[in-house]
């Protein structure tokens, strides 16, 4: 980096049951970026999809008031650069910006669309890009993608809204073909816990199916987990990912829900996990694996389940822009392992830097020889 500050832009909100859970995390970044190095641009996205610039903007979404902010825009073409705002119906220019941190979580945010207007826009950004974003964010076809490389997962089906609509009968036998209860109904394409539910019985099932429904049109049903430790590692890097030390989940529900996440922040972590060291190396290399598999750059969360009675490892899911507040795993892994949480800031914004400078050097245009 150069003595120069870096104009950074943190979007924040978004289309998604995850808006809460960003603003959290956008928070924490915002506080986390050294103001020595960086000139921060707050882009504030509300659930309508409407961007905002101006005073505050992070309070005022939080605090649905927009009315004093400015609609903003980036164009999806390379010879206009920058953010721009909406004032008095002209565009007006804010600034240049080196690179967009997007603390997005879930739909139009972690999924590949967000990621795609920033290639069209030839921008640096922090995270994965349009394929390791939208293959991570659908659960189903993740594992379609961890099973092609050989990597264990939990067995799953998938099942369509219409589905679901037309014949809960039959959707609910082709779920329960997975094997015994409990089994549990989530969204394909959300996270944070977001419209998740165990179900021990099919009067259970019946209802987290339209529950999950509610969030996408695709929802995946997995086998549970009996007796298992939820173990979650962090990685960070773009070509030669590495890996942190792994940690445990306590959850104080159920199980890892939105609640025991973000509301009352009640479940216990243990870092490092205590499981033996040829175990937490078999986690750290599958971590990796999955995050090569699915050409993931920048970060990844990588969630398992460990099997106490047979010691066998599944990886459940990779969250390619995971959770960033003050009490989400994926910092408190790094913490952990040697990296605070201003530096892991650093180094997601170089990586995104380095990660333009690699794009920049594809040929974009063919010429026929004559």
């Amino acid at each position: 980096m150069t003595n120069k500050k870096l104009r950074v832009a943190v979007l924040f909100g978004g289309r998604s049951g995850e808006h809460e859970v960003s603003l959290m995390s956008a928070r924490s970044v915002i506080a986390a970026l050294d103001p020595a190095k960086y000139e921060i641009f707050p882009v504030g996205i509300t659930h309508a999809g409407n961007w905002f610039v101006g005073e505050n903007v992070l309070d005022a979404l939080e605090q649905s008031k927009t009315d004093a902010l400015d609609h903003a825009f980036i164009f999806p073409e390379p010879d206009h650069p920058g953010l721009y705002a909406i004032r008095n119906t002209k565009h007006v220019k804010i600034s240049d910006i080196d690179v967009y941190f997007p603390a997005l979580h879930g739909t139009f945010g972690e999924d590949g669309t967000m990621q795609g207007l920033f290639e069209l826009a030839d921008v640096a950004y922090v995270g994965a890009g349009v394929v390791g974003s939208a293959v991570g964010m659908d659960k189903g076809i993740f594992k379609d993608v961890m099973r092609a490389n050989n990597i264990p997962v939990v067995d799953w089906v998938i099942l369509h809204r219409s589905e679901i609509e037309k014949n809960m009968d039959a959707a609910i036998r082709k779920a329960e073909s997975l094997g015994a209860y409990p089994l549990f109904a989530k969204p394909a394409n959300l996270g944070s816990s977001v419209g998740i539910t165990k179900c021990n019985s099919r009067a259970d099932l019946g209802e987290g199916l339209m529950e999950a429904a509610a969030f996408d049109r695709r929802i995946l049903v997995e086998r549970g987990v009996v007796d298992a430790s939820e173990i979650e590692v962090s990685v960070l890097g773009n070509d030669e990912p590495i890996a942190s030390v792994p940690g445990e989940v306590l959850p104080s529900r159920e199980f890892y829900s939105y609640e025991s996440k973000y509301v009352d922040g009640t479940s216990g972590l243990v870092i490092p996990a205590q499981i033996p060291e040829e175990t937490s190396n078999q986690i750290r290399d599958l971590a990796v694996r999955a995050y090569k598999a699915i050409d993931c750059a920048g970060m990844a969360r990588a969630d398992f389940f460990l099997e106490k009675e047979t010691g066998r490892v599944l990886l459940n899911e990779l969250n390619t822009l995971p959770g960033f507040t003050s009490i989400s795993m994926y910092p408190k892994l790094w913490a952990a392992t040697g990296i605070s949480y201003p530096e892991l800031v650093d180094r997601l914004i170089q990586l995104a830097l380095d990660r333009k400078a690699e794009r920049d050097h594809t040929t974009r245009e063919f010429r026929r020889s004559e």
